[in-house]
């Protein structure tokens, strides 16, 4: 991944426009059924995030463009799903990646709604509840209403930890941004993935003390409508 990835930071790193597009497009991707489970959009936007410190992104811009795409990409995927109902659960290429599927409508199950607010932050089945909370008929202000504030949640929480890091770097280390970043990008990756696992495992388990939610489908009904 790293071989991939790298020359794609050095090239949009020189090109402004490209790399909020390619932020816009790694937010995109990772809300599409399977193509989201196998894209590391999560790596790609903190990786491009630690160039704001050097002055080559705008930090706003960052944000904007990552919210855009996980805003179109979770959009589109719940119409898809909201449209062809559970059919779209049974057809390919979904019909390839059972587990996942099974994942995601366990995680309904147990979270309710709030699933779409937890998913965002617990890949790969980020890229199935969308599509996967039209399918089992959830109202779309519903989803919304869920699904807006997660991504302004979750847009934060993946650009800061590397404009942060990186920031730190500066400061207290004396790296160049220009010539001693190159081999901090993974370390940078890894912890901020780390730290956004983190909160999300703990936000879960201080609001349920890992209780499991009974599913009905009563339940369930009442909780999407």
């Amino acid at each position: 991944m790293a071989s991939l990835i790298d020359p794609l930071i050095a090239f949009v790193s020189a090109h402004a426009g490209l790399a909020y597009f390619t932020l816009f497009l790694a937010a995109l991707l990772e809300a599409v059924p399977v193509v989201g489970s196998v894209i590391p959009g999560s790596t790609i936007i903190l990786a491009l995030s630690a160039l704001v410190p050097g002055g080559e992104l705008q930090l706003e811009w960052v944000l904007a463009a990552a919210i855009a795409g996980a805003l179109l990409g979770d959009g589109s995927a719940f119409w898809i799903g909201h449209r062809a109902q559970r059919e779209i659960l049974s057809a390919w290429p979904m019909t390839n990646y059972p587990r996942l599927i099974a994942q995601s409508e366990a995680f309904f199950h147990r979270w309710g709604v709030l699933a779409v607010f937890f998913a965002r932050f617990v890949p790969p089945i980020r890229a199935f509840v969308p599509v996967t909370a039209g399918a089992l008929g959830m109202a779309p202000l519903r989803f919304y209403a869920v699904n807006i504030p997660a991504i302004l949640v979750w847009a934060p929480a993946h650009v800061l930890p590397g404009v942060l890091a990186v920031s730190a770097l500066h400061e207290y280390a004396g790296i160049s941004h220009h010539t001693g970043l190159g081999k901090y990008y993974w370390i940078l990756t890894v912890a901020g993935l780390a730290l956004i696992l983190a909160l999300a495992s703990w936000t879960i388990r201080r609001r349920y003390g890992g209780r499991l939610i009974e599913p009905t489908p009563e339940r369930i009904r009442n909780d999407f409508r």
